[in-house]
């Protein structure tokens, strides 16, 4: 069976490879994640007095995007309206319930898009289908589904052209007629490019949805190889994962994953052709804390030493040794070997890793290589091949240097 043309904007999308997840709103001022609300069964009226002391007073929507951008993110997706059901958006009179009517006085969504687009970045708006605030979600959820499309409607008209929208929440009613199908039309008619995604959930990791959608999801999870022969149109890919244990601000919370971890997972999401999508939490007043802004800017430093594989490369059907991978461009004129696992060289009175360097074999390599080298550094490996099977010597890292994946870029003929 076939494998569906992907369209324009899913090929493009599947280029950005890696972008930057924010879940902010009321709650953040809590710190104490974003589902603090339904977990502490803190009554509405209470919770919603937090609206009355959002000041935004760290807010810096350029700040936000040049951290982006310095972490080498194509795009970033950010939390327009969450279950709390505040919006960070004017919502043009649906309800008082909105950044403009708190302290802050300013449309949030309007100096995001501006900031993205001044820094070349792809903005992205992640908006809610679950609603705890709005009580005809449950008391009448056709008028509901109606306010829902409406609120998109603002999003899709007021700030010009974005990357796409990310839903959230359809998982908490699956027996409920959702009226998908109106819902992406509202889209498709102000945004025809627009990127749309409806996130599955941690249960339902990679399940493709309506035929609208553009990108399955794999929360939380690594994503797997998607079998796209006899699909209906073809689907991108896109993992979401939190670089502590919130989506929203933790102030106690100091459990992040390591840089080292956070690379790992890059190559593990492009190793399958699925996109990167890591979350931080800025706190209630809006700033990035400084843990997670380094380890941004970490992430950053490793994608300019490795080249541009981690967005122009696709897998290819070369396959190395245990974690090893390989990913070439649609023209197969440049390949990237990710090696993992290599030494450091150097005395050994002062290294305290061995091993993992030396002869590394990679299989499936339809081309014939011309040459070969460590994106870092530039130094020229030697190879051989045989037929579809390549073996270069992967020298270790220099004492000082450790890059967790390291990458040597061919020339094809």
């Amino acid at each position: 069976m076939a494998i569906p043309v992907p369209e324009k904007r899913v090929a493009a999308f599947e280029k950005f490879g890696f972008g930057m997840f924010i879940h902010w709103g009321l709650y953040s001022q809590m710190g104490q994640g974003e589902w603090i609300q339904n977990v502490r069964k803190i009554p509405g009226e209470e919770y919603q007095k937090l609206q009355q002391t959002f000041t935004a007073s760290k807010f810096d929507a350029h700040k936000i995007a040049e951290v982006a951008k310095a972490a080498g993110a194509k795009y970033i997706t950010l939390t327009t309206r969450h279950h709390e059901g505040f919006s960070l958006f004017d919502t043009k009179g649906l309800n008082t319930y909105d950044a403009p009517h708190s302290p802050v006085g300013r449309d949030l969504i309007r100096e995001y898009v501006d900031a993205c687009n001044d820094v070349g970045i792809v903005p992205f708006f992640y908006h809610t289908t679950l609603d705890w605030y709005d009580p005809r979600f449950n008391s009448d959820f056709k008028a509901y589904l109606q306010y829902l499309r409406d609120s998109v409607e603002i999003l899709c008209s007021e700030y010009g052209k974005i990357g796409g929208l990310w839903f959230d929440g359809n998982w908490s009613k699956p027996n409920e007629d959702w009226e998908e199908d109106a819902l992406y039309k509202v889209i498709r008619r102000h945004q025809p490019d627009a990127i749309i995604v409806n996130n599955t959930g941690l249960s339902h990791r990679g399940e493709m949805g309506n035929i609208e959608l553009d990108s399955v999801t794999f929360e939380q999870g690594r994503p797997t190889p998607l079998d796209r022969e006899g699909m209906p149109k073809y689907m991108a890919a896109e993992m979401c994962q939190t670089i502590n244990a919130h989506w929203g601000y933790g102030y106690a919370d100091v459990n992040y994953k390591s840089l080292a971890h956070l690379i790992e997972t890059l190559c593990a999401c492009r190793k399958v052709g699925a996109n990167y999508l890591l979350n931080i939490g800025p706190t209630g007043e809006g700033e990035i804390p400084l843990l997670q802004e380094a380890l941004l800017r970490g992430i950053g430093d490793w994608i300019r030493m490795t080249g541009n594989g981690i967005y122009e490369g696709k897998p290819c059907g070369i396959s190395g040794v245990g974690k090893n991978f390989a990913l070439s461009t649609a023209d197969s004129k440049k390949t990237w070997f990710y090696v993992h696992d290599l030494g450091i060289v150097g005395d050994a009175n002062v290294t305290v890793e061995g091993g993992g360097v030396g002869e590394k074999t990679f299989s499936g390599v339809k081309g014939k290589v011309k040459s070969l080298r460590w994106t870092d550094c530039d130094e020229q490996l030697s190879f051989t091949q045989d037929g579809e099977t390549l073996t270069f010597n992967a020298t270790g890292y220099p004492y000082g240097k450790n890059l967790v994946v390291r990458v040597a870029e061919a020339e094809m003929e």
